[in-house]
């Protein structure tokens, strides 16, 4: 099983989302860690395939969101969490794609400092 590895306040930001909402995306991370994608894991669109995914979870009118990549081989990392703000459409506000993009640049910086520290294996 593959470690979750949490960017920024992602895991903070996470902990703040009601309990139904969290029994969800814990169970969408753990299928991550396991190999496995959660039925409602989309690809993140922007990001180039299905690198970059992000699950959805709806819970009392609200659209609550994680966003993980699975693209570094040694952990899932897990970017950003967020509940949508907007109540027009399903797209993603680009103040969030920003965050995602920059704790992405974060995650690579970590996987490599990862590898550094496990001998470059």
């Amino acid at each position: 099983m593959k470690p979750l590895v949490w960017v920024a306040t992602s895991r903070d930001d996470l902990r703040e989302f009601p309990d139904e909402v969290l029994r969800g995306i814990g169970y969408a991370l753990y299928l991550a860690q396991v190999g496995r994608k959660h039925a409602d894991a989309k690809p993140l669109k922007g990001f180039g395939g299905a690198g970059v995914l992000e699950v959805v979870e709806d819970f009392d009118g609200n659209a609550y969101r994680a966003v993980y990549t699975v693209r570094l081989a040694d952990a899932v990392y897990v970017l950003h969490a967020f509940q949508k703000k907007s109540r027009k459409g399903i797209k993603t506000s680009p103040a969030d794609l920003d965050k995602v993009k920059a704790r992405l640049r974060m995650a690579e910086e970590i996987h490599a400092q990862r590898q550094a520290g496990a001998g470059g294996r």
